[in-house]
């Protein structure tokens, strides 16, 4: 494909986020403070990822940097420019060949054919017909859909079209492509094959990728992650680090740490040919830290520290939960954690009905399926029908058995009754499964 205006030169900056803030109905009661003063810089061929829960900012951070969403105070550059002063043509070039956007919900034209989906943002440009057939051709076909040219997106199923959606993004040759949840609609399958497409954009195109999400099973495909948290950015972590050497020793960096995910894999991969019982030991310190990270709420440094350390300790038998509550408790000066008496309390019983359901999962995955579901049932107060239960046993048996992963789990979970799912509210879903995912950690040996 040809080049256009907005190709960088490697060692600049392509994007940077300059004191960016998103303050909806500003000065009215209802003001809602959507983006906190945001700074952040992304380079040519990264795949950035912005993660965070729902309604921490992410989305809207992406829109800003796609110039979709105005700032309220503070900038955003696109190759050197603030798209607050690109002039409407400037602005329109900027979206027709400098960003490609791919949604969650795909927002194709159901009256146009997919060949006719993906060639129009040529259309717009009044590019050559046979030349942009040619072009659109050639994408549905690199993404395994060609034979689906001819049809219409109601045709198709969910992951063929988020790979229509991929090919319109890049029929213009964009060099930055902007993915919202781009596979919240998708089952665990089609999800991968998507985020695949993407990482090779990224690797073989050498596109600059920024993909917001609220999956952890995403963080791997990551350069770098930037996590989100009320309107804020509050760490970084850093995989494969692509920003030039100088720009990187100039700017305040953070001590990045690896994602859960990835992190496992590499423990695992260190793991071979031992046996169970030692490779429950090595992952006990890694446990700690995961089951520490569920089930805090902010806390400084050093309680922290040292409540790991206590976890460590409970998880190699070395002490037990009433020991546990004790030295959480405990000021600092004493060796403890310097928690309050309620918290520490709240915090160990909670950690004891984590521990006791680990070890009702050991068996086979009928009876681990049964008693998960009431303990899920019981932890987060549903309210369920005899159909529900039903429904997230077997659910829950699925993915004690490894049948289906976690996006698969929550889109299960999620789903409305009438359409075979178990009816819960997306939010709730998400923390179910997080619940669900930590035990699922614990319980391995």
């Amino acid at each position: 494909m040809e080049s256009n205006q907005y190709q960088s030169a490697m060692n600049d900056p392509i994007i940077v986020v300059d004191k960016l803030r998103i303050i909806y109905n500003q000065g009215k009661s209802n003001e809602t403070r959507a983006l906190e003063e945001t700074n952040l810089t992304i380079y040519p061929h990264e795949y950035v990822i912005i993660y965070g829960p729902s309604g921490c900012g992410k989305s809207t951070l992406l829109y800003s940097l796609s110039g979709l969403q105005s700032a309220t105070y503070g900038d955003v550059y696109i190759q050197g420019k603030a798209i607050s002063t690109m002039t409407r043509q400037e602005d329109l070039n900027l979206h027709q060949t400098g960003i490609g956007m791919v949604f969650q919900a795909f927002y194709l034209i159901d009256s146009l054919d997919i060949l006719e989906n993906v060639c129009l943002p040529k259309v717009f440009r009044g590019e050559n017909p046979r030349e942009r057939k040619a072009a659109g051709i050639q994408l549905l076909r690199r993404f395994g859909i060609v034979e689906q040219s001819d049809k219409f997106p109601n045709q198709l199923s969910g992951g063929q079209k988020q790979r229509v959606a991929i090919a319109r993004s890049l029929i213009n040759n964009p060099e930055i492509i902007l993915a919202d949840e781009p596979v919240g609609n998708l089952d665990s399958e089609s999800a991968e094959n998507v985020l695949k497409i993407l990482k090779e954009l990224n690797e073989i195109d050498k596109k600059t990728i920024v993909l917001v999400t609220h999956n952890p099973e995403h963080l791997v495909y990551a350069d770098r992650v930037i996590h989100m948290k009320d309107g804020r950015i509050i760490k970084e972590e850093i995989h494969k680090d692509k920003r030039p050497v100088e720009k990187v020793n100039s700017l305040e960096t953070r001590e990045p740490e690896p994602a859960e995910s990835l992190e496992l894999k590499l423990l695992m991969s260190s793991f071979k040919g031992l046996l169970p019982q030692q490779v429950d030991v090595l992952l006990v310190p890694f446990k700690a830290k995961q089951l520490l990270a569920h089930l805090l709420s902010e806390l400084n440094d050093e309680q922290v520290s040292m409540a790991e350390a206590f976890l460590k300790e409970l998880l190699f038998k070395n002490i037990d939960i009433s020991t546990f509550s004790e030295r959480l408790d405990l000021d600092l000066d004493d060796g403890g954690a310097g928690w309050n008496k309620l918290r520490a309390r709240s915090f160990a019983l909670h950690t004891a009905m984590i521990m006791e359901q680990v070890q009702k999962l050991s068996g086979d995955a009928q009876n681990g399926a049964l008693s998960l579901a009431d303990y899920i049932i019981t932890r987060f107060h549903l309210k369920f029908s005899d159909t529900q239960k039903l429904r997230l046993q077997a659910v829950l048996k699925l993915r004690l058995e490894n049948q289906i992963g976690q996006i698969a789990l929550q889109k299960r979970l999620d789903t409305r009754v009438s359409a075979d799912g178990i009816g819960l509210h997306k939010t709730t879903a998400e923390k179910v499964v997080r619940e669900i995912e930590i035990l699922m950690l614990l319980k391995y040996s």
